[in-house]
């Protein structure tokens, strides 16, 4: 397992894999492998392996909050939204903490024309972790589509002054409001 993590951080994605596999077969229960499985194939940009391993890490482990956010974090970049929000709410559930959960459950939301919940999610959010750019990029977006102009211009300012790029077309969008 530790040569699967020295290998993935530097760069060795394909040795760091067959490393991490090595260790799942000395121990079946080695549910961090499979997370940073995950986190190589989406590296890789193979979303449907990050689910597979990630799945199979919080079945090992089903009180395992990072996995589920992994989880759906991959069903959102998938489009698979009732995934993404199941996923995402266990996470939350387990560890109410990941505020990248929060701001994926904000995104999820917004796929899934749930501006209201997305709103509150994202307020949420950025309460608990009122430093987190994208946090604050994604609470503006939910904030332009429930039309709170000022509230969505006043988020994503904070946002560029986290150090966050926002896309140049939703800066055109606000900019009428301003």
């Amino acid at each position: 397992y530790n040569l699967g993590v020295s290998l993935m951080e530097s760069g060795k994605l394909d040795e760091a894999i067959e490393a991490f596999k090595d260790a799942i077969e000395n121990s079946a229960r080695m549910f961090e492998a499979y997370v940073n499985l995950g986190y190589i194939y989406f590296k890789m940009g193979d979303l449907e392996m990050v689910v597979d391993a990630n799945a199979k890490a919080v079945q090992i482990e089903p009180r395992y909050a990072r996995g589920y956010a992994n989880l759906g974090f991959a069903y959102l970049q998938m489009m698979k939204t009732e995934e993404a929000i199941k996923a995402l709410k266990m996470a939350i559930e387990l560890n109410p903490e990941i505020a990248q959960a929060w701001s994926n459950l904000t995104n999820a939301y917004l796929q899934n024309d749930e501006v209201k919940k997305a709103v509150e999610t994202g307020e949420r959010m950025v309460e608990l972790a009122p430093e987190f750019a994208l946090g604050h990029n994604n609470l503006a977006s939910a904030y332009f589509n429930n039309e709170e102009y000022q509230k969505a211009i006043e988020h994503l300012d904070k946002a560029v002054s986290l150090g966050f790029e926002p896309h140049p077309e939703f800066l055109r969008v606000l900019e009428p409001h301003r």
